[in-house]
């Protein structure tokens, strides 16, 4: 009997033991688990340009707004968009209209030439909460932060140098007149604020009137013409634009004073330069349109596909003076690549 009990306990013994080793009993070493190595950090994702880019502009009829959005918005269809080519006709009610459109089709970015420095920043922020970036050019608004981009020409450089050819080319002295620009456009200001600190600081110029022709050629023969009434010996007419330089000079042609009065514009359109070539105006400056309008679109483009333009907020791009010595150099507010006139 006991013979018979150590055997089938012996046997129970040998059968535990080969149960432990199948399982890997506690001092068994286990096998080393298997890790993945980290991934490497992928580079930043950059989405596609493309969808729907408005290019607002106060008015085509101006050459150098025309100039503007067309030059902005060819860039634009070049980088893959899409363009809705609108005009707010310096109406800061309608600008608003026009930006709820791009709004409510989708639009991905907004090139502005605005109607207002105070006027159109309820616009351009109502754009922004709308997810659309801004993008202005030419003018700017008086809060930062609100536009992606405020892309402008130095307006007050633009103009001491103006200011100071007219005073050369009048022997620094004699009556003159000054047109300015619309009173809701800064850079109306601007540009008379830097005709003045030049011109203030010689004694022997004389301004004898100073009225807005908003811009306008038709309302600057008009003012003009009013004014040579009052003042028929001025010796020069200083203008905020070009549009209202031609239609001064218009009204000193139609009153047998054109050859004897200096007359300055402010812009670089072809019309103003062909005139300075036949010998009408006399000076004026180039604002960069085309390389405003152009960074406008890059930039915009930029900014829809990385989140950043890598510039700031404000640039500023100095102008160049023109004469009838330079004049033929520039078309379509460039350089043409000539490099002398006739």
């Amino acid at each position: 009997m006991f013979t018979k009990k150590f055997t089938v306990f012996l046997s129970l013994l040998v059968l535990l033991g080969m149960l432990l080793s199948a399982c890997g009993g506690a001092s068994s070493t286990p096998e080393p688990v298997a890790t993945e190595k980290p991934a490497a950090t992928a580079a930043p994702v950059v989405e596609e340009g493309g969808g729907l880019i408005c290019v607002i502009v106060p008015g085509v009829e101006n050459p150098f707004f025309g100039s503007e959005q067309r030059i902005a918005g060819d860039k634009a269809e070049e980088l893959g968009y899409e363009t809705l080519r609108l005009v707010h006709d310096d109406d800061a009610n309608k600008e608003l209209e026009l930006i709820e459109t791009c709004i409510a089709k989708g639009a991905v970015a907004i090139i502005l030439d605005n109607a207002g420095a105070d006027s159109s920043v309820a616009a351009v922020q109502k754009a922004k909460d709308a997810g659309i970036p801004s993008f202005l050019i030419d003018r700017e608004i008086s809060q930062e932060g609100v536009a992606v981009s405020q892309i402008v020409s130095n307006n007050y450089q633009g103009a001491t140098l103006v200011a100071e050819e007219f005073a050369r080319l009048m022997g620094e002295e004699g009556k003159y007149i000054e047109l300015t620009g619309r009173d809701t456009d800064t850079n109306a200001h601007v540009r008379s604020q830097g005709y003045h600190d030049v011109l203030d600081a010689l004694p022997g110029m004389e301004m004898v009137a100073q009225q807005t022709a908003n811009w306008s050629q038709t309302e600057a023969f008009d003012v003009m013409e009013s004014l040579l009434q009052a003042h028929p010996d001025i010796k020069g007419v200083i203008c905020g634009n070009d549009t209202m330089a031609l239609g001064a000079q218009a009204a000193l042609d139609a009153a047998g004073l054109g050859d004897d009065v200096i007359v300055a514009g402010f812009d670089g359109s072809d019309d103003v330069n062909e005139s300075m070539l036949a010998g009408k105006i006399d000076v004026g400056g180039l604002q960069p349109v085309a390389e405003m309008a152009t960074q406008a679109a890059i930039q915009a483009d930029l900014y829809i596909r990385t989140g950043s333009t890598g510039k700031p907020e404000k640039q500023s791009i100095d102008m160049v003076l023109l004469t009838p010595a330079n004049a033929c150099m520039y078309t379509g507010y460039a350089p043409n690549g000539k490099t002398s006139c006739p």
